[in-house]
C-alpha cells in the first residue's frame, strides 16, 4: 500500500485546493451553486483521486485514478480561465493558479507514464 502523502503531486494539489477555496470565497454570491461549486468539485477531485488510487493494489489501477485526477486538473484549468475572463479573479492570481495547475498536470502525466511503462 502506498502513502499518498509522500507524493509531491498530492501535496501540491492539496495546497492548490486550499488556495482555490480561499479565492472562490470572493466570487459573486450568485455563483455559489454554479461556478464556485464546479471549481471546488474539480479541485478537490485532484488530490482525492491521487489518495484513492494510491490505496489500490495494482499500478494499473493507480494509473487509472491518476488519469481521473489529470482530467479534473484540465477541467479546473478551463474553469479558472473562465473565472478570469469573467473578472472574478485577479489576473496575477489567475496566472499563479494556472502555473500550479500546469505543474500538477505535468507531474501526473509523468507518473502515469512511469506506472504504465
Amino acid at each position: 500500500m502506498r502513502d499518498f502523502r509522500k507524493y509531491v503531486v498530492w501535496e501540491q494539489s492539496h495546497k492548490l485546493t486550499l488556495q482555490i477555496y480561499k479565492e472562490t470565497k470572493n466570487f459573486p454570491r450568485e455563483e455559489l451553486y454554479g461556478l464556485v461549486s464546479q471549481i471546488r468539485r474539480a479541485v478537490t477531485s485532484i488530490p482525492t483521486n491521487i489518495a484513492e488510487g494510491a490505496a489500490k493494489s495494482s499500478e494499473k489501477d493507480f494509473a487509472r485514478f491518476l488519469g481521473i485526477s489529470f482530467g479534473s486538473a484540465s477541467e479546473l484549468e478551463y474553469l479558472m480561465l473562465l473565472s478570469n475572463d469573467l473578472g472574478f479573479i485577479e489576473a496575477q492570481k489567475y496566472e499563479s493558479i494556472h502555473q500550479e495547475i500546469v505543474s500538477i498536470k505535468k507531474q501526473l502525466y509523468h507518473l502515469i507514464n512511469k506506472l504504465n511503462a
